[in-house]
């Protein structure tokens, strides 16, 4: 997996290529890592040969995991990265078509890329903060 930026003036703007058999959420979190971004948005497509997706059930407050055990296309993939703490954290959603033209959706869990995943990455121009809300048992993204 690579990325360089494309746009060096704030925000700056990011593309990222992964490679057949690169690990797309791992890869996702070492970006945010390596680079220092705190706050961003980000779309891409691509492919992958298996993936973890998940659905998070709000009355047990946690995710239900979704196998992907075939070759699929990713359709969307959108999300973005964010403060928890100090610590950067990416919040992933895709969609995925199956073979025959039906679609299988949720958290990006896991994935293992097949043939390339492509990313383009914006950053924003300020750190978003997250914090714990009892009530989902999630981090949620304060604005106020």
């Amino acid at each position: 997996m690579n990325w360089k930026p494309i746009e060096s003036e704030t925000p700056r703007t990011y593309a990222m290529v992964f490679e057949s058999g690169d690990e797309a959420a791992g890869g996702l979190d070492r970006f945010a890592a390596d680079t220092g971004v705190a706050a961003s948005h980000f779309t891409g497509v691509g492919g992958f040969s298996s993936a973890t997706l998940g659905y998070f059930d709000v009355d047990a407050k946690e995710y239900r995991k979704i196998p992907v055990t075939e070759q699929v296309e990713v359709l969307s993939l959108v999300g973005g990265i964010t403060l928890d703490g100090d610590q950067r954290k990416v919040h992933a959603h895709v969609v995925v078509g199956r073979r025959e033209g039906t679609a299988m959706g949720g958290h990006l869990l896991q994935a293992r890329v097949r043939p390339t995943l492509e990313v383009i990455i914006v950053e924003a121009p300020e750190a978003l903060q997250r914090h714990h809300d009892p009530a989902t048992g999630l981090a949620l993204i304060s604005v106020g």
